[in-house]
């Protein structure tokens, strides 16, 4: 990733008090006069987790499970309860056993049988811990930096080397929990592809990164979706030109609408996709960059089918196509003079492969990104927020997750954790 000189993060506001006062020292357990909303005999945590047993549709295969969390905690963990946790494509495709990443089936938490918690995204407050003097204390924030966490539960133990520390200061939780995924997914690529060098004396030219500062074009898909959101304000932040395509809504006021809001956060043109698909898509594009002249040379796909093979068509040579998601269920398309006599690289991009790989770039950009919204130059993505507290329905939170991938949605699902 492009080297990045570190933001200073200034907050703004007062943070959120949470209910676990900062400033109490970590003890090495959970005693019993610890001021928890629900706690059983002896000092135990009352905890609730969405678990499935074995892969399938969220709303068979999903079961609410309540379990108890004792007070001796391993030495060098934590015991942490949600504050916000959101609801992720990627996270229904891991329960229908359609994701790249499996997560772990275990008996920890006493099911029946051996069974899996969803959720890769969220924010946790730190309720106990399991050694003194621990670089963590009760009331800080974390976030989940390791695969397959399982955020989808009102309390957890993890090792303390798990979990990333964030100053709450100027956040929500909901701010804070929806960072890991749709902004960070953004950020990575943006700040690491772009068009290739094209063929050189020395062979095939590298991929160089659209230069901030320079004007450079990309165009992507989705752009109303929550990794879309954050491309447009991180290319308006880095100086970089956006061309986004969005579907069309129901009525031609609801798409003008739409495309207001989009260039309300940044972006330079937005284009429906029945305009995106037709012929006359060519002659504005010519135009837009000035016959070719300022080229576009990185395309964003989150969609793929004819979406995907009409964002090729819009690059420059030697251009490159990022998918990163596939919403439409359908394959990408790649004619094949795209390949031979346009030079255009295309590639896929996994976040979960970037963040093994480069834990210490992953952290910079969570608080580069953290540093922007408490500064107010990022703006939140729209969400639906679930409350989730003790007495919430199973029904309820199954609903919740069966209706991420289903029409037009107000916004990310995200679930809130209240007295539980």
């Amino acid at each position: 990733m492009a080297t990045l000189r570190a933001s200073r993060l200034r907050p703004l506001s007062p943070a959120w008090r949470p209910a676990i006062s900062p400033q109490t020292p970590c003890a090495a357990n959970l005693s019993r006069t610890a001021v928890r909303h629900k706690s059983g005999p002896y000092g135990y945590t009352q905890a609730k987790a969405l678990v499935f047993s074995k892969e399938g549709d969220p709303s068979d295969v999903l079961s609410l499970h309540t379990h108890s969390i004792s007070p001796s905690l391993p030495a060098g963990s934590v015991l942490l309860r949600a504050l916000a946790a959101p609801i992720n494509p990627a996270d229904i495709n891991t329960i229908q056993g359609t994701y790249g990443a499996k997560p772990p089936f275990t008996s920890l938490i006493g099911t029946a049988e051996p069974s899996a918690i969803p959720g890769n995204e969220g924010v946790f407050e730190v309720a106990a811990c399991g050694s003194p003097n621990m670089a963590l204390q009760r009331g800080d924030w974390v976030l989940p930096f390791a695969p397959s966490f399982g955020t989808w539960q009102t309390h957890t133990i993890a090792d303390a080397a798990a979990v990333h520390k964030i100053d709450k200061t100027g956040l929500t939780p909901v701010q804070a929990a929806t960072v890991l995924v749709n902004p960070s997914t953004a950020y990575r690529i943006l700040r690491s592809y772009g068009p290739g060098e094209g063929v050189r004396p020395d062979g095939l030219g590298a991929m160089k990164p659209l230069a901030p500062g320079s004007g450079a074009w990309f165009i992507q898909n989705g752009a109303n979706s929550g990794v879309g959101r954050a491309a447009i304000q991180l290319g308006r932040l880095w100086g970089l030109r956006s061309i986004n395509v969005v579907r069309d809504r129901a009525t031609p006021a609801a798409t003008a609408a739409l495309r207001a809001e989009l260039e309300g956060l940044g972006a330079d043109v937005v284009v429906p996709e029945s305009e995106f698909l037709a012929r006359g898509w060519r002659d504005r594009l010519a135009d837009l960059t000035r016959g070719g002249r300022d080229p576009v040379g990185l395309a964003l796909n989150c969609v793929g089918g004819k979406s995907a093979t009409a964002l090729a068509r819009s690059l420059a040579d030697a251009g490159t196509l990022v998918s990163y998601g596939g919403m439409a269920r359908q394959p990408v398309a790649l004619p094949t003079g795209l390949l031979i006599f346009r030079d255009l690289r295309f590639v896929g991009f996994w976040l979960t492969r970037w963040n093994d790989r480069d834990v210490r770039g992953r952290r910079f950009a969570v608080e580069d990104l953290l540093g922007m919204i408490r500064e107010g130059r990022f703006r939140d993505a729209p969400v639906d927020e679930i409350p989730w507290s003790w007495d919430t329905k199973e029904d309820t939170l199954k609903d919740a997750v069966a209706g991420t991938l289903s029409g037009y949605r107000k916004g990310k699902g995200v679930f809130v954790f209240g007295e539980t």
